[in-house]
């Protein structure tokens, strides 16, 4: 795999993987935004979103910083799918709404794919860890196996989002998930 991700890389996956509805489903909205933009004359944008995360996501939504974040305010075992050395990178919502803003406020002739996301690469094991110490928590970190396919490192290369955007995220890592452990916590019932 391509690291960091370039909006120019067409991807090589496995057809018959876990992820691969997942990876084919996002590869082809943007093959039918293209195929309407050129039978209709139509103007589109097209965001390749990376790892999102913030107040206000769902608790059970499968994502890793929420799945951390409830197991931790609730003293339950942190679960990391393989060794925690895997790579991942968060970029707060606030972050991600400036550039979608951004990105509609450009000339026709910019469509994207634009890769929105935050460069700055943590491990998961990092991120447990940090989680457990924002939120106080007794949890203790557990391993089970790797699923198939999951990628080691993703991490988006924004250089087009800063020269056709001017943009950048801005929410520290650190910052980002104090506010979303504290929604969670007033959110979620951690009996």
């Amino acid at each position: 795999m391509v690291h960091p991700q370039v909006e120019e890389n067409w991807g090589n996956v496995n057809p018959i993987g876990l992820r691969y509805c997942y990876y084919e489903g996002k590869r082809c909205a943007e093959t039918l935004f293209f195929d309407y933009r050129r039978q209709h004359q139509l103007n589109i944008k097209i965001a390749r979103i990376f790892n999102t995360y913030g107040p206000r996501m769902h608790p059970n939504d499968g994502r890793v910083v929420s799945r951390f974040a409830v197991q931790a305010l609730r003293n339950q075992d942190i679960t990391i799918h393989g060794d925690g050395r895997q790579t991942r990178s968060f970029c707060y919502v606030d972050d991600l709404a400036d550039a979608l803003v951004r990105l509609m406020q450009t000339p026709d002739e910019v469509t994207g794919p634009i890769n929105l996301g935050n460069p700055v690469e943590c491990t998961i094991e990092g991120l447990a860890e940090m989680i457990i110490a924002l939120a106080g928590s007794s949890s203790k970190i557990t391993y089970v196996s790797l699923p198939a396919d999951d990628p080691r490192r993703r991490k988006p290369d924004i250089s087009k989002a800063k020269d056709l955007l001017r943009w950048k995220p801005t929410v520290p890592l650190e910052e980002g998930l104090t506010k979303t452990i504290e929604y969670f916590r007033t959110t979620i019932q951690t009996a």
